[in-house]
């Protein structure tokens, strides 16, 4: 970049001193940020030309993160919930040059001024247990690569785990004797322990034992013995998923990700009666209104309810709207 270009120093400074140091950001979020800068670098500099290299801090204007923003979405196919982390991590940044480099002031209220894209929120889709079983008993278990996938299913279906949550899963965080649990990193590297069935420990016993992997190893590895990639997950549960969706027509209506068994792992403990705050302790929500999703989705629970409230007894007289002129009357006047 050009000599006098403060751009790239106060972009070092914001990952390795802001992110990394201050703030302790997880490597999750790092990544994330890097590749939203990425995108956008690359973004600007094919509109002005010249090459990333000649990108100064001005060029990065409000105007041109909307078009960035736009972009995101429309061209590149991102959900509304991705084009607002792309902004976060825009905004993130210039809140610090903000206050590292007053100069600057007017640009960053400018780009702190972009408003975040609101988006309907849908009851999540999640799995009958019916459907989980179909989908757990796919892999070819005599594999050690079918066994690593069904431990992995079965695992997020006991713990709720979010995918990442569970590649990232040692031995050390695993209790093999009673009371089994394990222990797991969320966001913002929050812990919190999650209690395990027996069968799923005997799982992760069995999988241990055909491939060894020392205390602080990831449990779940590829051929190679290389830690396993989300993406990689998602590949095989698609096709185990349509291989069941055979016997099991409902899945093929469906659109199932690693992510879906912590939804059914949800919906089946607000099912089975469980408290919504132990729901929220068991998933690492941060607020309630996240796990009080979960309670909207289930029909079952919902009838259940129904059943408790009965149909109302018929009367003869009638309305109380048609008993009380009075009040028709003043509605009338507004």
């Amino acid at each position: 970049m050009t000599k006098g270009n403060p751009f790239p120093a106060l972009l070092r400074a914001f990952f390795q001193e802001w992110l990394a140091e201050q703030r302790g950001a997880s490597v999750h979020t790092i990544r994330s940020y890097r590749d939203t800068w990425r995108l956008l670098l690359r973004f600007i500099a094919e509109r002005k030309g010249g090459g990333v290299v000649r990108i100064a801090l001005v060029d990065v204007s409000a105007a041109e993160v909307r078009a960035f923003l736009n972009h995101t979405e429309l061209e590149r196919g991102s959900t509304i919930g991705t084009r607002n982390c792309r902004l976060a991590a825009i905004r993130s940044f210039f809140s610090f040059v903000a206050g590292k480099n007053p100069e600057y002031v007017a640009q960053c209220a400018e780009i702190l001024t972009v408003p975040l894209k609101r988006e309907s929120v849908s009851a999540p889709c999640y799995l009958e247990p019916e459907e989980v079983e179909a989908i757990l008993v796919q892999p070819d278990r005599s594999t050690i690569e079918g066994m690593r996938d069904h431990v992995l299913l079965s695992f997020l279906y006991n713990s709720g785990a979010r995918i990442q949550e569970a590649l990232d899963l040692c031995p050390n965080a695993i209790r093999f004797d009673a009371p089994y649990c394990a222990r797991l990193y969320g966001k913002g590297r929050k812990e919190r322990i999650c209690p395990l069935w027996p069968e799923t420990v005997t799982l992760l016993r069995k999988l241990l034992e055909r491939q060894p992997r020392k205390p602080d190893e990831r449990i779940f590895v590829n051929r190679y013995g290389e830690p396993l990639g989300a993406s990689g997950v998602r590949f095989k549960l698609t096709a185990y998923v349509a291989e069941a969706a055979k016997s099991l027509p409902s899945l093929r209506s469906k659109t199932v990700t690693p992510h879906s068994f912590r939804h059914a792992t949800a919906v089946h403990l607000v099912a089975a009666g469980v408290d919504i705050t132990v729901i929220r302790s068991w998933l690492g929500h941060v607020s309630l209104d996240t796990t009080n999703h979960y309670a909207q989705a289930n029909l079952e629970t919902k009838r259940k309810a129904l059943e408790k409230v009965g149909v109302p007894a018929a009367s003869n007289g009638p309305p109380s709207w048609k008993r009380n002129a009075s009040l028709m009357e003043w509605l009338d006047t507004l």
